[in-house]
């Protein structure tokens, strides 16, 4: 073999350094940030599933979309969604579970099964998330990522104080009350489609719904809640849907 040219050993040489730079110069972890950290974990861990009746309303470009129906949610990553009929059984249903998105509608009987990511959960519910993103979003918990390479306090805007989240992934910066650790809002960077979620809560900080804006994509919604309830308990097999037989099926991506 050759020997590599030397401009090009100089240019993995300069990158190696920069890299090592970049290393080097990003900040420590404070002991405030740390405690912040924690508080999100210790209120992420306390959520298992919720159940609810949820009004989603969003708008794409000039498409727009309301429905209502029964809504389920189990961490860390399963959502059933039934959209309501007036009688008989639910005229659509949408799963995700064990990374796969399922959408059966009852009155074409057809269903689109596909990987559940940001992308297709978008054109099933039109929420630009990823499965794990969407179940926390719906619960108002936000969860530090577990390979988190920084942690930074940012001082106090209109929104109120807020932390900074980095990791491979990408970046999320959550605001929130930092006695309670109940998430205001939090912007997600650095997924296929970046998005603010800003929570809605009554007097006594329960949840009553959010209101989501992904201007990337043109997309704003809203999810709104009816008789909430949390940690009841949900099946694992509620987040799964037999298709009937007869029913045309189509892949989703």
């Amino acid at each position: 073999m050759g020997r590599r040219p030397l401009s090009r050993l100089l240019l993995v040489a300069s990158l190696a350094l920069l890299a090592a730079c970049a290393t080097l110069s990003r900040p420590p972890i404070s002991e405030d940030a740390r405690r912040t950290v924690a508080l999100l974990t210790s209120r992420t861990s306390e959520f298992t599933d919720l159940r609810a009746l949820a009004d989603i309303a969003v708008k794409r470009g000039s498409d727009r979309l309301r429905v209502q129906g029964v809504l389920l949610a189990k961490a860390p990553a399963s959502i059933r969604f039934e959209v309501l009929s007036p009688f008989g059984p639910p005229l659509r249903v949408v799963t995700v579970h064990e990374g796969q998105l399922t959408v059966y509608d009852a009155v074409k009987n057809e269903a689109q099964v596909g990987p559940a990511n940001a992308e297709t959960i978008e054109k099933a519910l039109r929420l630009p998330l990823t499965p794990e993103d969407l179940v926390a979003a719906l619960a108002g918990r936000i969860a530090p990522p577990s390979d988190l390479t920084s942690a930074e306090l940012q001082p106090p805007d209109e929104a109120g104080p807020s932390i900074d989240l980095v990791s491979p992934a990408g970046r999320r910066r959550v605001w929130l009350d930092f006695e309670t650790g109940t998430v205001r809002q939090v912007q997600i960077y650095g997924s296929p489609f970046n998005a603010l979620v800003k929570y809605r809560r009554d007097a006594g900080g329960a949840l009553r719904g959010f209101d989501v804006e992904a201007a990337q994509s043109y997309v704003t919604g809203s999810v709104n809640y009816d008789n909430l309830v949390e940690g009841s308990g949900i099946e694992a097999e509620r987040f799964t849907i037999a298709i009937p037989k007869g029913a045309k099926i189509q892949g989703i991506r």
